[in-house]
């Protein structure tokens, strides 16, 4: 029997000025299909489901809903018709309740009863394994808790399709397993799921199809059993890009940085106070920090970079101490850092490239007494373009006019081409394909083996076992023991990332 067939897109396409982000893209879905779209940064992606979700609307083209034609769409009307979407970056409130969250995104009555609609969450969350107490503040919940809000916010308007934007980006490994879980689950309830990830292993797991965007057109659709993950990446970025995912280990020399039982004492309501952290890393090395997003990892690097303050504790860098220093005066040092936020925290969003990559590393010779040195900041700006194949037309373009993944490899390569003494890196390849992410990958362990030390920070666990030399996982304040990534597993470093190491009483003390 032949499904029905749920969304038809027909030669979709949507420019933005002189871009060109669809063009005569065509796609369908049928009634309980998990399919994946994917696609390099700046492929058109997130325009695509935008424009499906009614965010966007399409320049031409045309979009069929169970073979009834769309016209006039925006998001109220998707949400009626039962589309929904869970956006990368999520539209929670974290001063209101998960209730009070799910509530505004629902029709007045069906919202008024606020019991009945608590017992409703309660009901849809246990039925797809995605438990969750309506009572509880949004700020309260680990990122993977305050995704199932959001799925479970278009579970209760009765979806029909469900757009994921990279979903697991931020979750342990335990908590994909159960995401995927309750996905199959609706699936096999009838519901569409349109899923978008750069994870292709997760995807060939989960999905059937999978249709490939390259350069804003469709290069391809294929049966995902049928193909493997490199055919898959090579349909992705073409045969030009190398897909070398070699990482040989490291070879440690001396000391770089210590920490010596350092607390923070911070009286911000959203902010996690860190409690005797003490650990060292080695030149030539990477030491891995895992953990789910809202436990430390944010504090830390802060920490570390010298925008907040210890109150107890010491740390050094290269001998030095540094526990007093500013944040100019640790760049003065050799630190350099790539922070989780490329807009806002790692770019000024209307400022252009010439003078985004002045922020960091002006004092790397690109001004004279006083007086910018145009001539070095172009050079120094056209080698982050080429080096790491940003595409931009030209370094004065606005850092906001670029895709994130492009963005994130400017900001990557603006703090690794200052050849720092020690880089900390917070997701360095969040959002990115998997041709950026492994070109980003092979700078960082370059950079590593010039005899920097490096201090990864990610929730793709995955990543980190790649990566690093040494890993570990920080929850709620506390890290746990520092081991090598040979003498572990992903499923112990998963446990600890949920606070298990803290009634381990054999473990050993977090010093390597």
């Amino acid at each position: 029997m032949q499904k029905l067939m749920r969304l038809r897109l027909r030669d979709i396409s949507k420019s933005f000025g002189n871009c060109l982000a669809n063009d005569r893209v065509s796609l369908s879905i049928a009634a309980g299909e998990i399919h994946a779209v994917l696609g390099e940064n700046g492929a058109g992606k997130s325009t695509l489901m935008k424009i499906i979700y009614g965010v966007e609307q399409a320049d031409s083209g045309s979009l069929l809903w169970q073979g009834e034609p769309l016209h006039n769409h925006h998001p109220s009307r998707a949400r009626e018709l039962g589309i929904g979407m869970v956006f990368q970056h999520f539209t929670l409130f974290e001063t209101l309740t998960v209730a009070e969250n799910i509530a505004l995104s629902l029709p007045p009555g069906d919202a008024s009863d606020r019991k009945l609609l608590a017992q409703k969450i309660r009901d849809v969350s246990r039925r797809y394994g995605m438990a969750l107490e309506p009572d509880r503040y949004v700020h309260t919940l680990s990122v993977g808790e305050q995704q199932r809000v959001e799925i479970v916010r278009c579970l209760l308007q009765h979806v029909q399709l469900l757009i994921l934007d990279e979903p697991t980006s931020v979750l342990t490994p335990q908590e994909v397993a159960t995401l995927f879980t309750a996905l199959r689950q609706l699936a096999a309830e009838g519901c569409s799921i349109l899923f978008i990830s750069h994870k292709l292993e997760e995807v060939r797991s989960l999905c059937e199809r999978a249709t490939i965007l390259r350069n804003g057109q469709v290069s391809g659709e294929c049966a995902l059993a049928e193909m493997s993950t490199k055919d898959i990446a090579r349909m992705m970025v073409g045969e030009a890009t190398s897909l070398n995912e070699h990482y040989p280990s490291g070879q440690a020399g001396k000391e770089m940085l210590r920490l010596d039982a350092v607390t923070t004492n911070s009286r911000h309501p959203f902010s996690v106070n860190l409690s005797s952290l003490s650990f060292a890393v080695d030149r030539g090395q990477i030491l891995g920090i895992a953990g789910v997003a809202g436990n430390g990892q944010s504090e830390l690097m802060r920490l570390l970079n010298g925008e907040l303050v210890a109150s107890k504790g010491k740390i050094w860098l290269d001998d030095k101490e540094i526990t007093p220093l500013s944040v100019a005066a640790r760049r003065q040092q050799g630190l350099a850092y790539i922070p989780e936020d490329r807009l806002g925290r790692g770019a000024v969003p209307n400022m252009d490239l010439f003078d985004n990559a002045m922020l960091t590393a002006h004092h790397r010779g690109l001004h004279r007494r006083g007086w910018i040195r145009r001539a070095t900041v172009k050079q120094f700006a056209d080698a982050i373009l080429s080096r790491f194949g940003v595409k931009a037309a030209h370094g004065g373009v606005q850092a906001k006019g670029l895709s994130g993944g492009n963005l994130q490899k400017f900001v990557v390569g603006r703090e690794v081409l200052q050849q720092p003494k020690l880089l900390l890196c917070a997701n360095p390849t969040w959002g990115v394909d998997i041709g950026s992410a492994i070109m980003i990958r092979h700078a960082l362990m370059d950079l590593r083996d010039q005899g920097a030390a490096l201090i990864l920070v990610s929730e793709d666990v995955e990543e980190l076992f790649h990566l690093c030399d040494r890993i570990g996982a920080i929850y709620n304040g506390r890290l746990s023991p520092i081991v090598s990534t040979r003498d572990t597993s992903l499923h112990t470093i998963g446990e600890w990332m949920t606070g298990s190491f803290m009634s381990e009483k054999s473990a050993p003390e977090g010093v390597g």
